[in-house]
């Protein structure tokens, strides 16, 4: 499509067609129902290879530096620096949140094919690479810290069975000794 016209051209045609598609997909993101990003949709389960995030912590050393990306709380947004809240309330909202944001950053993704596509060879190479290079640290960050914040969930789940548990012998105790 853009083969014929000159470098400067095809250029800015990227520059407005990577920006419409982040805008476009963005206002989706928001405007999309929860249930959208849904954490039991087969999409967001973990893969056998990912091992519950262990691959991303051993292969992509993720821990070194998932921390230095920068990332985005929109007005009134969700933050994860109230992660010493671990209500499970809480905690879905997280779960939410990082299924939202492993979708927006590939349906980004997805743009980069567009690009790489109208686009002469190194021109699209180029731009598919820093549309990629742009989303998909995301995308995995988003993945790796739900499998870490399920891991938190099922344990909170776990100590609050056992604390009731413990509630109900103590008060069947007290009932038999009185």
């Amino acid at each position: 499509m853009f083969k014929e016209l000159p470098s400067l051209d095809t250029l800015l045609w990227d520059v407005m067609i990577v920006a419409a598609w982040h805008i476009v997909v963005f206002i989706a993101c928001v405007k999309l129902p929860p249930s959208t990003f849904d954490a039991s949709k087969s999409r967001y389960q973990p893969l056998s290879w990912e091992k519950g995030g262990r691959w991303y912590k051993d292969k992509l050393k993720i821990n070194l530096w998932k921390d230095h990306l920068p990332q985005h709380i929109g007005k009134g947004g969700f933050s994860k620096e109230h992660f010493t809240d671990v209500s499970l309330e809480y905690l879905d909202q997280f779960i939410l949140e990082t299924c939202r944001g492993e979708w927006m950053h590939l349906s980004n993704c997805l743009c980069a094919v567009v690009i790489f596509l109208i686009n002469p060879l190194l021109q699209g190479l180029l731009f598919a690479f820093l549309i990629l290079l742009g989303n998909l640290p995301f995308a995995v960050i988003q993945r790796y810290n739900r499998f870490r914040i399920q891991t938190v969930r099922r344990k909170v789940i776990r100590d609050q069975t056992a604390a009731a548990l413990k509630s109900k012998n103590e008060k069947d105790a007290d009932a038999i000794t009185v």
